[in-house]
């Protein structure tokens, strides 16, 4: 025992030399009864490194094995803590080869890690094959929700691009056919998707709108379940064969003598990354102001 502690006092002493002094942001670490120490970054000192904080769920909190003692979840060099072991596994990319001993035959089921257990006598871990990522990597479900929040951000959803017959700034009729619908593009319809990532955990985003519902501003509301119809000049007075209405009524004595519709899209997003998923269901909206008259006959 008295060797291995000299070999690892001279192995940590070598490695603190290499290094120089430790930054504000570094402390070693030396679990009690073990051979191997380690350095410890607080400070990451980059983005990225650590698990984001707020948005999907609680903080991990990761501890030594057997011990409250809290390490970080995540280290730039050894990579995601595991409370199950007190490891640090690191996922190996690239991948040995299918011929690595590593893979005890189960290429190309599973993954190859590198892991690091500092409370582990002798080399204090090496390359693992695991059939599923350790628990804790990635930051467990907790991290992934919370990515999932980002990725969603990065969609940057709208409410619909308006398109409305009449044209806005002239007066539709009592009784004539209105045409709405939105421009279609990946943010006011969809589909599209947005990404966000820590090392070693990905989650992915897709949106897509699933309806629109028109507030027509007289207490009435359409419901269309696509974008609807872009109206043309060869329609001429039809109705809108996907989404239309007609007013019963003047916008007369209404604010600005308008209507105000407004136009909510329902978006459907799922997410999936860091062995969870999910799905969200999100609302924009857009307005513009709508006159109506009544037609006026004069009679001679």
């Amino acid at each position: 025992m008295l060797s291995r502690l000299a070999a690892a006092a001279m192995a940590l002493g070598a490695l603190l030399a290499m290094a120089g002094p430790a930054s504000a942001g570094e402390h070693v670490v030396c679990p009690p009864g073990g051979t191997v120490c380690y350095i410890v970054v607080d400070d990451p000192g980059g983005p990225g490194t650590q698990p984001v904080s707020g948005g999907g769920g609680a903080a991990p909190e990761c501890h030594e094995l057997g011990s409250t003692t809290a390490v970080p979840c995540y280290d730039s060099a050894f990579g995601w803590w595991s409370n199950a072991d007190g490891c640090y596994y690191h996922r190996l990319d690239p991948p040995p080869p299918a011929t690595d001993p590593a893979w005890q035959g189960h290429f190309p089921d599973g993954t190859i890690y590198q892991s690091t257990c500092p409370g582990v006598p002798g080399s204090g871990g090496g390359w693992v094959w695991r059939p599923t990522a350790p628990p804790g990597f990635g930051g467990g479900a907790g991290t992934a929700a919370r990515l999932a929040d980002q990725a969603i951000a990065r969609l940057n959803l709208s409410g619909p691009d308006i398109g409305f017959a009449p044209n806005a700034g002239r007066t539709g009729l009592v009784g004539l056919p209105v045409w709405m619908w939105t421009r279609v593009s990946p943010s006011t319809w969809g589909p599209t998707t947005a990404n966000a990532a820590l090392p070693g955990i990905s989650v992915t985003a897709t949106a897509k709108a699933t309806k629109i519902v028109w507030s027509m501003g007289d207490g009435q509301s359409v419901t269309c379940t696509g974008p609807g119809t872009p109206y043309s000049r060869n329609a001429e007075q039809s109705s809108s064969p996907t989404c239309g209405y007609a007013y019963r009524g003047s916008s007369a004595g209404q604010p600005g003598d308008a209507f105000h519709v407004v136009a909510t899209t329902t978006w459907q997003i799922s997410w999936v990354g860091g062995g969870t998923s999910g799905q969200v269901t999100q609302t924009r909206s857009s307005s513009l102001p709508v006159r109506i008259g009544e037609l006026q006959v004069l009679v001679t």
